[in-house]
């Protein structure tokens, strides 16, 4: 990554937000370990303001798609409350393996840690955190299925989870799935679309991410044309 690339991905902007297109395979902030991570590079997208953006929610590595970021403090603190309170729309694309029966449905799986040592991965948990994911098949191949998934809470991992629990693991999955560790399809897991409350006496702003070119060839199998908007310049 690079300030010129990081720039090139921005997707919407006005003067308290940001959404860029996250590439999958990058981490949005340091882990652990250290390393390379996307707030590495937010300097690149001050836009004239004194300080760099910020974080106003979390994508994991390999999910690619709508990262919002808010501008200066008191955007971060009501992007905060709108995702804190369930008030932010999410879609995301997904290919799963296998795949539902039915061509809609809610997933209602309390989750919880599956080691307190490893405080990202997670389980199905009868005594966990509510949690709960609305599905619809967009299209359908062989042994494959394409979903839009709506995560109404904001648990980690929470839609790869629900999707393994319920015996439909996200292609490219290696934690939760069946993906080797490398070399596999990589995870077809997309943060298409978000639609943020933002303004009082406006329509609220709704953002979607172009598919990455890792995801295009099963989504297509499955039925899907291609994408049907233009970026940003």
């Amino acid at each position: 990554m690079t300030p010129e690339e990081i720039v090139a991905r921005l997707i919407y902007r006005d003067g308290l937000m940001l959404v860029i297109d996250k590439p999958p395979g990058f981490a949005v902030h340091k882990g652990p370990k250290g390393g390379e991570s996307l707030e590495d590079y937010f300097g690149a997208l001050r836009f004239g303001l004194p300080r760099a953006p910020a974080l106003a929610h979390r994508l994991d590595r390999d999910t690619s798609g709508c990262l919002v970021l808010g501008r200066h403090r008191k955007a971060l603190a009501e992007l905060g409350r709108l995702f804190k309170g369930g008030r932010v729309g999410k879609t995301y694309w997904a290919v799963v393996e296998g795949g539902p029966a039915e061509d809609e449905g809610r997933i209602d799986l309390p989750l919880g840690r599956q080691d307190a040592t490893r405080g990202w991965w997670m389980k199905h948990d009868p005594q966990g955190q509510p949690s709960v994911t609305t599905w619809k098949a967009m299209g359908r191949c062989d042994r494959l299925t394409f979903l839009a998934l709506e995560p109404l809470t904001g648990r980690t991992h929470q839609l790869r989870v629900h999707c393994a629990a319920m015996g439909w693991p996200i292609l490219g999955d290696t934690v939760y799935g069946t993906a080797p560790r490398t070399g596999g399809p990589g995870l077809h897991l997309h943060a298409r679309e978000v639609v943020v409350p933002l303004y009082k006496n406006r329509a609220p702003i709704r953002v979607s991410a172009p598919v990455p070119l890792h995801m295009h060839e099963r989504l297509q199998a499955c039925g899907w044309m291609g994408e049907v908007f233009t970026l940003l310049d």
